[in-house]
């Protein structure tokens, strides 16, 4: 008796896996994965008239498009389209548009663009430095490594007396907020706890030395660099890991870069080009991160795409190369409990955009605000995000509990990658 199942392949290689349970003959195994695998694109801001032109071009091709109603009106200059078909037909339609002037052409660029990014066939890295690390073999852990008073988190080593921190009671705060410390002290405290990150998992240590959370007290260049410099001057001569540096001053990047630091981790999305500049210059990696300076509304998704592209363009402009580039969507920055949750739920579509993507999710809000949790009590809400983060696709996580998340990725890597 007939057995039905439905598939649900992933990629184009989950098609040809299924393909090849059939016994196709391997020259046209491809082909047929090509009609197996579909995709659904969602094209915004494209001239009204070009709209017309791909629409016919994709009915055409046996596929499907949905122009947006109010484009009946014909005085609209722009519009939004879905176009849907497998693999075969999408291809097909970019490969046509390509040869079209104009807009045509530019359109067709942007599929293909889109669709190379989700199908990546070629071997692909992340170059920081002296480092290059293969993107699609495992998902790298960044250890968060705080020299702050104030993190969040709770775990910032200059944490005053009475906190949960490696310093209670070795410093002393003036009033003035500049800490006074002793720095032989705070550097060997700082890379006792980098080494038990990398012992227990990491490959990154993300060093970071001014709080960004809701309601943090900025300091100025100089003291953010004093926390920071010593402990990325030891770091980058004791482990055989990268080191970033968390930091969205420029005076600050270029200090650490001087020192050996191989990435430049901006929460605020490479704002300042000085920034992009210092780290194409050392040939140093950078993460983007979103960070809206007013709350997004509307269609969420499609502002934050266009904010990490813009991201990407700006450093490409400033000298970086593409494998020096990842960008990060910003849990918990400029938007609402639902909105973080959307973002997470649908990261795999952040893979139209060609870059590594880093997920930050460790010990925040969303997870406490869910779990009605304590920040010392959201290891298994990290967990969860960091798993279904791993099943859409990211590259890095950025976490504060490393055993535990690295076993978390280990775990999730062997299901989705299959290792």
């Amino acid at each position: 008796m007939a057995n039905v199942r439905i598939v649900y392949p992933r990629n184009l290689n989950d098609a040809i896996a299924e393909v090849r349970k059939i016994s196709y003959d391997a020259r046209v195994v491809r082909s047929m994965a090509s009609e197996v695998f579909h995709l659904c694109m969602f094209i915004e801001d494209i001239p009204y008239f070009v709209a017309g032109i791909v629409k016919q071009e994709m009915l055409h091709n046996g596929g499907s498009a949905i122009i947006y109603n109010d484009s009946l009106n014909e005085s609209l200059e722009n519009t939004d389209m879905l176009i849907t078909g497998n693999f075969a037909q999408i291809n097909n339609l970019s490969t046509k548009l390509l040869s079209q002037p104009g807009g045509l052409s530019d359109v067709g660029l942007k599929i293909q663009f889109a669709v190379q990014a989700v199908e990546k066939r070629e071997q692909s890295f992340y170059c920081c430095g002296k480092y290059k690390l293969e993107i699609g073999k495992k998902t790298f852990i960044m250890g968060i490594l705080n020299i702050t008073f104030d993190s969040f988190s709770g775990d910032g080593l200059l944490a005053e007396e009475g906190q949960d921190g490696l310093f209670k009671g070795t410093i002393n705060k003036p009033s003035s907020g500049r800490c006074v410390i002793d720095k032989a002290l705070l550097i060997d405290m700082a890379c006792r706890k980098a080494e038990k990150m990398v012992a227990d998992g990491a490959d990154i240590i993300d060093v970071g030395g001014e709080s960004t959370r809701p309601g943090f007290i900025a300091v100025d260049d100089k003291e953010e660099l004093s926390r920071v410099i010593g402990v990325v001057e030891r770091l980058v001569k004791t482990l055989n890991v990268p080191i970033s540096v968390d930091t969205s001053k420029s005076y600050v990047a270029e200090n650490v870069l001087k020192a050996g630091a191989h990435i430049i981790n901006d929460v605020n999305g490479l704002r300042d080009p000085k920034i992009g500049k210092l780290a194409a210059s050392y040939g140093a990696g950078v993460i983007a991160m979103h960070n809206p300076s007013e709350p997004m509304r509307d269609d969420i998704f499609s502002g934050l795409i266009k904010s990490l592209k813009k991201s990407a363009d700006v450093a490409l402009q400033l000298g970086l190369h593409p494998e020096n580039i990842a960008l990060d969507p910003g849990i918990g920055f400029g938007k609402t409990l639902e909105q973080n949750l959307e973002v997470i739920r649908r990261l795999d579509e952040l893979k139209c955009l060609g870059y590594p993507i880093l997920l930050g999710t460790s010990r925040k809000s969303m997870i406490g605000n869910i779990l009605n949790l304590p920040v010392n009590e959201r290891v298994e809400g990290t967990a969860a995000t960091i798993a279904l983060g791993i099943a859409k696709g990211v590259d890095f996580i950025r976490v504060h509990d490393i055993k535990e998340m690295h076993r978390v990725t280990k775990m999730s890597d062997a299901i989705i990658r299959g290792i």
